[in-house]
């Protein structure tokens, strides 16, 4: 017996307060501090004032466009042409736990609407070969009307591996990416296709949420600065159809944006070396290269968060090199007439913005001039992300109740000073050591695996292809809710 498949949703009913608190505690921050600056003498005063103002206008904008995202829904017509598509699915495998691997798969299973193919390719994986996994998965997919495909390849890294799956799929209209240890939603494929009924719309990018998030404090934070980020910033740029990097444990995209760039894709170099990280940011390249790419809030996917702080350190390092390499090609290949273009140069001008300001007022004003910041300088801060946090808790699981998630949202000052000090550290440490190209996790074996006890729900049996009932806490009205699934 497995553990229940999980479900979420995003809910919309506090969104409007959480803007207003926000737009509040933004107003009051860039205020307060407006008038602080006249502490600091004339001249540093009036630059310190324009910084705050320039601070509350773009957190003013991203929080009015992450206001404008809309779940996108179809007419009977467009979800019939949906339907007509043929949907794969590639999943790439690589030393991954086999509890986590078999839990993705179920989940495959129990969608409403199911892929037509599945394509794992196990790249050269050096801690098993996953046979009972395999065995049972091609004979359930065989049960469920799901072509599927199992490869094993010599390693040659997560691209080589999807590029594999690509090769199995000519016939796809739509590449759904996922990673090993991804557990999609019931209703996930479903709802990450529903943009594509607009022509321009080139990629789709899911919500991630952690299945692991309440094992250590390390996962807690992590899940809540992820998946804010995710409902701020993405949601603010996804307004504009300018996501610049969808997520690895769940992205769309139309074949074309892969098959006719999967060339450059393999074999993509920096400074001489081959790129092997950062690969869902060069799909989400292309795709914006071509035209929109969005984000989808109902399409939610589980997946498994470091739980040591060295797991976290390597992944964030692999994201922060990555992001260095991405933005040269987006400032060399975006189109300067687009939104993507300009909001990835605001994003970096914002970071320069924030790091010389912390370190003019916490090193050369108190050394120099012998002036301290005043306390508001931390704690306005740390109430504004409480604010943005509060969309965290929009996100109702079927695993969770509302007051569990309160205790999570509570830790948002850790996720802000850990993201001012050690992770700014870290961005900066990574631009300068972009050259490091390798993967530089799970190379000797999975660094997390699924364990613990099942809890009582409903759960897939151990040979079934189909999940009867699961059950969604609503907090509105205290109330849990039996959602029966049907395959398409």
């Amino acid at each position: 017996m497995t553990r229940p498949l999980l479900a979420a949703r995003v809910h919309r009913s506090g969104m409007a307060f959480s803007a207003a608190v926000t737009l509040l505690g933004a107003a009051a921050w860039a205020a307060h501090h407006a008038v602080q600056a006249a502490a600091y003498g004339q001249q540093t005063g009036s630059r310190l004032a324009a910084v705050w103002s320039i601070t509350f206008l773009l957190l003013l904008a991203q929080t009015l466009m992450y206001h404008c995202e809309r779940v996108r829904r179809p007419s009977p017509r467009s979800r019939r042409q949906l339907d007509a598509l043929h949907v794969a699915v590639l999943v790439p495998v690589y030393n991954e736990d086999d509890g986590y691997l078999r839990y993705g798969l179920e989940s495959l299973l129990a969608q409403t609407r199911r892929p037509d193919s599945v394509h794992l390719v196990d790249d050269g994986s050096t801690s098993g070969d996953y046979a009972a996994v395999r065995d049972w998965w091609l004979r359930a997919a065989a049960e469920a009307g799901i072509a599927a495909t199992w490869q094993r390849t010599p390693n040659g890294g997560k691209r080589h591996a999807q590029a594999a799956g690509v090769h199995a799929s000519p016939e796809a209209d739509v590449y759904v990416t996922v990673d090993s240890d991804s557990c999609l939603a019931p209703n996930a494929l479903e709802e990450i296709l529903l943009p594509f009924t607009k022509a321009r719309v080139q990629s789709v990018a899911g919500i991630v949420l952690a299945t692991n998030h309440r094992t250590n404090l390390l996962t807690r934070v992590t899940d809540l600065w992820f998946v804010t980020g995710q409902l701020t910033d993405r949601s603010a740029l996804s307004a504009m159809g300018a996501v610049l990097v969808n997520s690895g444990p769940l992205a769309a995209y139309r074949a074309g944006v892969v098959r006719d760039n999967l060339d450059s894709y393999l074999n993509e170099t920096f400074l001489g070396r081959p790129v092997g990280f950062s690969d869902d940011s060069l799909l989400t390249l292309y795709a914006l290269m071509r035209g929109r790419t969005v984000q989808q809030p109902s399409a939610v996917v589980f997946t498994a968060l470091p739980e040591r702080a060295s797991h976290f350190a390597r992944m964030y390092m692999r994201w922060m090199r990555g992001s260095t390499i991405r933005s040269l090609w987006r400032m060399r290949y975006l189109p300067v007439t687009g939104w993507a273009y300009w909001a990835h140069l605001i994003r970096w001008f914002t970071v320069a913005l924030s790091t010389s300001v912390l370190g003019w007022l916490l090193i050369v004003e108190p050394v120099r001039y012998g002036n301290r910041p005043p306390a508001t300088f931390l704690i306005v801060p740390l109430l504004i992300g409480w604010a943005q946090a509060l969309r965290y808790l929009g996100v109702i699981r079927s695993d969770e109740r509302i007051r569990q998630r309160c205790v999570t949202w509570l830790l948002m000052p850790l996720a802000v000073l850990g993201s001012w000090t050690v992770l700014r550290a870290m961005r900066w440490w990574g631009m300068a050591t972009c050259a490091r190209t390798g993967w530089g996790t799970r190379q000797h074996g999975a660094e997390v695996t699924l364990d613990g006890p099942v809890p009582a729900a409903a759960v897939l049996d151990e040979d079934t292809v189909r999940i009867p009932v699961l059950k969604l806490y609503d907090p509105d009205s205290e109330t849990t809710l039996q959602v029966a699934l049907t395959a398409r």
